[in-house]
């Protein structure tokens, strides 16, 4: 367990959540949010690519663009 979040009371949180929200506005908060959902689908999307690749049948002989 993350030794930080042991020492939080019930209190603290809602008061660095009202910290944040002063700092950084309301407006700027969604369009994080937004942006941090957009890099997550992504980072999914590229796993995804790279399991299907990986589990792309082995006997599959495409030409290969190098010159040996």
């Amino acid at each position: 367990m993350n030794p930080l979040l042991i020492n939080l009371n019930g209190w603290e949180i809602p008061i660095i959540v009202l910290v944040i929200l002063i700092l950084f506005g309301g407006k700027k908060i969604p369009e994080f949010m937004r942006g941090l959902g957009k890099g997550i689908n992504s980072f999914k999307k590229g796993l995804h690519d790279i399991e299907e690749e990986i589990q792309a049948d082995p006997t599959d002989n495409k030409p290969s663009t190098s010159n040996k």
